[in-house]
């Protein structure tokens, strides 16, 4: 799928994150092996420190924080947002769906269309490219795009492939209709023969959850695990990772009409910093270049491009403009990446969400559910 998008602005991004923050010593603890052999991790991974969500928090949780202040500096009332889209793997429910809960909890209009999509570390572009699709074809003005997760939960603190490499997070983008806006360049693309190498087994509705399903045990490669704990094969994303993203970028900068060097950054999926080092190196990407953020938060799945971008690139994007490449890949198999110029724009001071406010919001979701049970 390529798609060239026209009067469409980025208006601002605010990520939000747990105040809770797992070291790499915490991390080598849990799961029972040495400091020197997690460092050999840590220096495979890039991660040393991750943000996790404390029990009680939802990825709508970091979401609505990040939302507010995004909202709040761009001094936009909420009554003026025309779409919400929700891009998560870890919603608050199966039904309904989040974004009709964070629609009513923003106080955003009734007439407002709420969705939700569930995509991991492809996630952020897709959602781009539908908010960006609807403003630019039919009448809405502006739209609010959240995208987090909280990965953490489906992790088993026991598998070295996994436990040193999830952190959780969520962020706002806010998009409106601008006739003076310069174009957006979507590449996308899905394998799906990838699906078995990154999966939580035991989720959805192909295999119930039953009480089995919450142990865990040794699984066949010797790694205790459950079903309802993520599996990945770290061989086979890499693989697919080398394979797919060269093109991928290749066919972005192929319809943006740039070159490699009108590229202010490039701002990739936080996967892994062997691999996405390794990426620049065959795509000639300066250093300086690559936005890397992972050391201090770990990959957060569909919110680990903004997070990036607010975490490395907010002081350079509040006062200029700037050419940059966004490119996600990973579980589905499924690819996207966006090439724009964009800023100035709103960027915020991450936000920090601390449990406190973890405890508010789900008393407010448990009082729901008892009202909505004494009224049925």
């Amino acid at each position: 799928m390529t798609s060239r998008i026209y009067g469409v602005r980025l208006a601002g991004v605010a990520s939000a994150i747990p105040t809770n923050t797992v070291t790499l010593t915490e991390t080598a603890d849990c799961a029972g092996i040495t400091e020197r052999e997690a460092e050999k991790i840590a220096k495979m991974t890039g991660v040393r420190n991750r943000s996790v969500a404390p029990p009680g928090m939802c990825a709508s949780d970091l979401g609505f924080a990040a939302a507010v202040k995004l909202l709040e500096e761009l001094k936009w009332d909420p009554r003026t947002i025309d779409v919400l889209v929700v891009v998560s793997q870890t919603h608050d429910y199966d039904t309904p769906a989040t974004a009709c809960c964070l629609q009513d909890r923003l106080g955003l209009p009734k007439t407002c269309a709420a969705f939700d999509m569930s995509l991991g570390c492809s996630g952020y572009i897709y959602g781009l490219w539908v908010c960006s699709s609807l403003l630019a074809a039919g009448t809405p003005k502006r739209a609010l795009f959240l995208a987090g997760d909280t990965s953490t939960r489906f992790t088993s603190p026991h598998d070295r492939g996994t436990a040193f490499l999830f952190g959780d997070a969520a962020t706002a983008t806010a998009l409106e209709r601008d006739e003076n806006a310069p174009p957006m360049s979507f590449v996308a693309g899905t394998d799906g023969a990838g699906r078995d190498y990154l999966i939580v087994p035991g989720s959805g509705y192909r295999n119930r959850i039953t009480a089995a399903a919450m142990e865990r045990r040794p699984a066949s490669d010797g790694v205790l695990r459950s079903p309802l704990d993520v599996h990945m094969d770290g061989a086979e994303v890499f693989a697919f990772t080398l394979r797919q993203v060269p093109q991928l970028m290749n066919d972005v900068l192929s319809l943006s009409g740039w070159q490699i060097g009108d590229l202010d950054a490039l701002v990739p999926h936080q996967a892994n910093l062997f691999m996405l080092k390794h990426l620049a190196k065959r795509l000639n990407i300066a250093p300086g270049k690559l936005v890397v953020s992972l050391d201090e938060f770990g990959n957060t799945s569909s919110a680990s491009i903004p997070l990036a971008m607010s975490h490395r690139l907010a002081p350079r994007l509040r006062g200029e403009a700037a050419n940059l490449i966004l490119a996600g890949f990973g579980v589905g198999w499924s690819w996207g990446a966006l090439a724009l110029r964009c800023g100035p724009m709103v960027m915020p001071d991450i936000v920090y969400v601390d449990r406190e406010a973890a405890r508010e919001a789900a008393v407010v979701e448990e009082d729901a559910v008892v009202v909505a049970r004494s009224e049925s």
